[in-house]
């Protein structure tokens, strides 16, 4: 496994691709963001806003894709107070046993900021037998809920005739994933590596119906052009959006941070994805595939973090921050996740084992297994 010769971004992430020099797309967007009319954004970003306005056809200009966590938080306040426009924010829950006590009081808080939600939760016992199958057949325990995820957002759009849908950020800026634009439109969000173009033919099983992925399946893109749908990735728009940033402003708007530090849940901030503790072990799973964990995706954004700010970093402290924390899952995370599928523990370290990539690892000499990454 090789890095980025300025950050720390890993070779082996999917749809990412290296320079001449060995600059992975988020230290070569880097190098073109001085130069960014910040201005001119924010007059693309009303004039979007005024098309919302002009092309909606019942109460809401716009709608927000929501967790009640710092990103969309920041979305969603954004629209209302800096743009002017009347969103509809859209939450795709987790299941009452896999939803963190901090994850609904993330969301009643904000929506207790004065916002019209709507949530919509998937039948829970369907939710867990497609869990079940992720896990057998991807060892992603994530998979699904990435394609509900983006997919439960654009059926409500259609449905509910807003075209003005908004999401995050543009990966490709974040972390160097790539698989459409750089600028602000989203468009092609469903081509992304989890959510494959809304195929669900993966999903399926003797007890899992057509009807049960229902909400799993992206909107073809027909339905999408008949509805006139925008979609747009807000963060390009805002000047100070950062995962960092983000998190410290959303907790002086009530949002509750993940308790326990890196050397427990493998999160250096512990404000991201604080809605459920199984993507903690999906980090785990994906380390042994991919090499890398959430600790590595929170170090590219600090190398590239303005001088001055809390979470700055060099590549050195980088690394050293990835070798002690990425990838860590405390052994509770395991348990209730084993617990809430119904499968011995065993049965997850076997399959978890199964799927450590030889490519990037090596057993040492004491046994214990190394990464092979060229640090350099």
């Amino acid at each position: 496994m090789k890095l980025c010769k300025n950050c720390v971004n890993p070779d082996t992430r999917p749809n990412i691709f290296f320079d001449a020099e060995g600059l992975c797309p988020v230290c070569q967007n880097e190098r073109t963001k001085v130069a960014v009319d910040w201005e001119q954004r924010r007059r693309e970003i009303r004039e979007i806003a005024d098309w919302g306005r002009a092309n909606c056809r019942g109460a809401y200009d716009c709608m927000v894709t929501v967790s009640g966590g710092k990103d969309s938080m920041r979305q969603a306040f954004f629209a209302r107070d800096e743009l002017g426009l009347n969103p509809l924010l859209v939450s795709s829950v987790y299941p009452p046993e896999q939803m963190a006590e901090r994850g609904a009081d993330n969301l009643s808080n904000l929506i207790a900021h004065g916002f019209d939600t709507l949530t919509v939760g998937i039948n829970p016992q369907a939710w867990k037998r497609v869990m079940k199958r992720c896990f057998a057949r991807y060892t992603n325990i994530c998979k699904h809920t990435d394609m509900a995820l983006y997919s439960i957002p654009i059926h409500v759009a259609i449905a509910y005739q807003i075209p003005l849908v908004f999401l995050g950020e543009n990966p490709v800026h974040t972390i160097g994933e790539r698989h459409g634009r750089s600028d602000g439109d989203a468009s092609r969000m469903k081509q992304s590596n989890t959510v494959g173009g809304g195929d669900v033919s993966g999903l399926l099983a003797n007890d899992i119906s057509p009807h049960d992925v229902h909400f799993f399946k992206y909107p073809s893109d027909d339905h999408m052009d008949r509805a006139n749908l925008r979609i747009q990735y807000l963060g390009y728009y805002i000047e100070d959006w950062a995962g960092y940033t983000n998190g410290i402003w959303a907790q002086s708007k009530g949002l509750k941070p993940r308790e326990g530090g890196p050397e427990k849940n493998g999160d250096l901030w512990g404000f991201t994805g604080v809605d459920d503790d199984f993507r903690l072990v999906n980090q785990y799973l994906k380390f042994l595939k991919l090499g890398f964990g959430h600790v590595n995706d929170q170090c590219i954004e600090s190398i590239h973090a303005k001088i001055g700010a809390p979470n700055k970093m060099t590549r050195a402290e980088a690394i050293e921050l990835m070798k002690k924390y990425d990838g860590i899952c405390d052994a509770s995370y395991v348990s209730a996740f084993c617990a809430y599928l119904g499968i011995p523990e065993s049965e997850f370290w076997s399959a978890a084992e199964r799927m450590r990539n030889p490519d990037i690892w090596q057993a040492g000499p004491n046994g214990k297994w190394e990464l092979l990454c060229d640090y350099g």
